[in-house]
């Protein structure tokens, strides 16, 4: 049904093939209420009101933010001084986000430079499931409904080492400009329909896939935990066949990518119990037969990683790392060659004199 003009004109009735009736005959008159919503800022005015903070805090400058992280009128979020906040605008006195809850932000970011890598209108995460940088995980939290604030983050609160290809580079310190718009409870995962969980489990592997990338296992782990949860367990709705197989299929690849995850962690209990879990859903997974068959040979079950092994090669005979490893194990299971015996270099040793003393003993023989 089509909506009112771009200039809130009222719709016109159209006849027969659509076109407008005759002037007074049959025409409906439709009023307008008067306007309730707030009305936001354009873009470009938001980007100028963006750099007008800016400048009012001498950044971007000849020393960057560098100055910031030093300078009064700033709280520090974390010990480390490498987070901080600057309230530009107090909120309505509403509750803070508690944990679980979903946020909606107004985010804009911007590097010392001034380039501008981060523009969202409306952004919606739930705080400490990893979704957002580190800067607004532990940011909004501390905002109410309605605030306006400055959050200065050294890169291990953005980007991290890398940053962020092709705007954000290495190291790269950011200062974001975040507008808290709304707090609400978060989606149960157990009330959406199938295929709202699959979306939601799928966004939270890739992000764990992100973290992974980047060398954070921790947070990578914490991720695909979150998009089990969101895949596990009974739906507002039985699933069909398509949607069943789809939800299985996205649980064996969490589960291996917890284990990946575990073993980077130095955790190899957990990453076995992530590949059985894997095989309890799809016992032909090649990957996870063959890091289970890995870990079984680390633990020195050599007859049970055998056997994993094995099953792991029929199922893909070309692997070379499948063939590696069981020719590491059954070298390791083989017993080594004797040695022939060697010819003595010296005749045959005559028992010693009644009066020679004895040779010594090995040492600890009786």
């Amino acid at each position: 049904m089509p909506g009112p003009s771009p200039g809130g004109s009222p719709e016109r009735e159209a006849g027969t093939g659509g076109r407008p009736r005759g002037t007074g005959r049959g025409r409906r008159v439709r009023f307008r209420l008067p306007h309730t919503a707030i009305s936001l800022p354009s873009v470009r005015e938001e980007e100028r009101l963006f750099y007008r903070r800016l400048e009012a805090l001498a950044a971007p400058g000849p020393g960057g933010f560098g100055p910031l992280f030093a300078a009064d009128g700033w709280s520090d979020l974390t010990e480390d001084r490498l987070l901080r906040k600057r309230v530009l605008r107090d909120g309505q006195g509403g509750p803070r986000p508690r944990p679980g809850q979903e946020v909606s932000v107004k985010v804009l970011g911007a590097l010392e430079d001034g380039g501008l890598v981060e523009r969202d209108p409306r952004l919606t995460f739930v705080p400490g499931h990893g979704d957002v940088v580190q800067a607004l995980e532990l940011g909004v939290p501390t905002m109410q409904p309605g605030e306006v604030s400055f959050f200065l983050a050294a890169f291990p609160y953005g980007y991290g080492r890398p940053g962020r290809e092709p705007d954000v580079p290495p190291e790269a310190p950011l200062l974001f400009e975040v507008t808290l718009l709304e707090v609400r409870d978060g989606p149960d995962p157990q009330r959406l329909p199938p295929a709202a969980r699959l979306r939601l489990g799928a966004q939270r592997r890739e992000r764990g896939n992100f973290h992974f990338a980047r060398g954070d296992f921790a947070a990578a782990l914490r991720s695909y935990r979150l998009a089990l949860r969101a895949l596990d367990g009974p739906a507002a709705a039985p699933p069909g066949p398509q949607e069943d197989e789809e939800l299985r299929e996205q649980r064996v690849k969490c589960l291996n990518n917890c284990a990946a995850a575990e073993l980077k962690l130095q955790r190899a209990g957990e990453a076995l119990a992530a590949c059985e879990a894997a095989l309890r859903i799809s016992p032909d997974n090649g990957r996870a037969l063959l890091r289970r068959g890995q870990l079984l040979a680390q633990q020195g079950r050599d007859a049970e990683a055998a056997l994993v092994l094995r099953r792991a090669l029929e199922l893909d005979p070309a692997s070379k790392v499948i063939h590696a490893e069981l020719s590491r194990l059954v070298k390791r299971r083989s017993p080594p060659a004797r040695a022939a015996p060697q010819e003595p270099l010296h005749g045959p040793m005559l028992p010693p004199s009644p009066g020679a003393p004895a040779p010594p003993a090995p040492e600890g023989a009786a």
